[in-house]
């Protein structure tokens, strides 16, 4: 088969689709014939040499995809050949084939194409986990999303107004500003233009927001809390912009503020099977009714993956971005 290989770490230029051995299926694994599989900022770390593959697993790029069952592990009995599917991935999606545990593999919603599908198990699952099973965001809730136009900010978006919350979201473009507010944003800042503790305060009466979805990293911390109202909470999902920074502790213990961190790759096979249950419960049935798209900017076949990273890591893009085999 052929896959897309790191040659060394480095720029996007590393990449190169070579001829590989044919993935294996393992026992309580699918094997899965790819149809699309999805970039993420964090197979830019991996071809960089920060973000190495769970022990065992893929060394190739690509934590999430869609295609159709090729193969069946032993102990498997919710999963058949032919079936079609979307799956979370330790690793290897960018290839023709990948094996992925049985426990991380999801029927495609009604209403999404197969090819679309892949750009929704990692924004689902992150999305999910961070804002609703550990910060426990709710209806009637205010969220701000620290960079509205990522894969990760585009379904957050969505998702947060599907469950009633207010949504108020940072994008560096008022291009993309815009874009998020056709995506259902209550309030769009173009973080480049003003300053957005002082607009956050100004759109919340100066009560601030309950929840903050932040991918920047440690240059937002201290601003992030200045906007939290009492009982807020943050979840840093990324290092984007540094991962060094002195807190002030002092807004943390009179606002009672909890900052919470994680990185969904990191979690075992167990913890993820049980999270992806409860996308499919929970999530599923917002994007069948409609309420959550989705947003597939780009796409490029599995050859172009150095253009494709190119264009992730310019930031230009709005939403996925999609390889097809």
């Amino acid at each position: 088969m052929k896959a897309v290989v790191i040659r060394a770490p480095g720029g996007p230029e590393v990449l190169e689709l070579r001829v590989v051995e044919e993935a294996k299926v393992g026992e309580g694994e699918v094997l899965i014939k790819v149809v699309a599989a999805a970039l993420n900022k964090a197979d830019c770390k991996q071809r960089k040499g920060n973000n190495p593959p769970p022990h065992g697993r893929s060394l190739y790029p690509g934590l999430e995809c869609s295609g159709i069952i090729d193969a069946v592990g032993s102990g498997v009995s919710d999963w058949k050949v032919g079936d079609e599917v979307c799956a979370l991935l330790p690793g290897g999606g960018y290839a023709e084939k990948v094996s992925a545990p049985a426990g991380q593999v999801m029927p495609i919603p009604k209403g999404v194409s197969l090819r679309d599908a892949a750009g929704f198990p990692e924004v689902a699952c992150t999305v999910w986990s961070t804002l609703f099973m550990t910060l426990h965001l709710s209806a009637g809730e205010t969220l701000l999303i620290q960079g509205g136009g990522s894969g990760i900010g585009t379904f957050a978006i969505q998702l947060a107004k599907a469950k009633g919350c207010k949504v108020i979201c940072t994008a560096g473009t008022d291009e993309k500003v815009e874009k998020c507010i056709k995506l259902g944003a209550d309030i769009g800042i173009n973080h480049n233009e003003e300053d957005f503790v002082q607009r956050t305060l100004e759109e919340t009466n100066g009560d601030g927001v309950n929840v903050i979805l932040d991918i920047v990293g440690a240059p937002y911390l201290n601003r992030n809390m200045e906007v939290l109202a009492m009982d807020g909470r943050i979840f840093i999902l990324g290092m984007q912009d540094g991962f060094l920074a002195e807190v002030n502790i002092a807004p943390l213990m009179k606002r009672n503020i909890t900052i919470a961190s994680s990185t969904l790759r990191a979690r075992t096979v167990e913890n993820k099977a049980s999270i992806v249950q409860e996308v499919i419960k929970n999530v599923w049935p917002e994007i069948e009714s409609g309420k959550v798209k989705p947003v597939v900017e780009n796409t490029f076949p599995l050859d172009k993956a150095v253009v494709g990273h190119r264009l992730m890591e310019s930031n230009r893009h709005f939403g996925k971005i999609l390889l097809l085999p």
